[in-house]
């Protein structure tokens, strides 16, 4: 029984950190994909580096699209579109 209680708190250390890092890393990670997943052409879209435009395609072969910006078309991988940045852009404007 004493053996059990001096593994205790490393039990406890490992639950507190799976809830609070693992866990919703995993969940962010998961919705990303979806994310890219789901983009089709026409969608308009922000890249992490911040780049704005609109997609002009998709190639499924190796996971990129083509953003059609103001100075041209340009080719990304779809994990370089920013999921946050790219929602609050369609969002619709809430009038105060």
């Amino acid at each position: 029984m004493e053996g059990l209680g001096s593994f205790l708190p490393f039990i406890a250390i490992f639950a507190v950190m799976y809830f609070f890092m693992i866990a919703p890393q995993m969940k962010r990670a998961k919705q990303e994909k979806k994310f890219a997943a789901e983009l089709k052409r026409g969608d308009r879209v922000i890249t992490k580096s911040g780049m704005h435009g609109k997609i002009a395609e998709l190639n499924d072969k190796d996971n990129s699209c083509v953003i059609e910006t103001m100075a041209g078309k340009i080719k990304f991988d779809r994990s370089a579109i920013s999921m946050e940045m790219s929602r609050k852009l369609n969002a619709p404007a809430v009038v105060k």
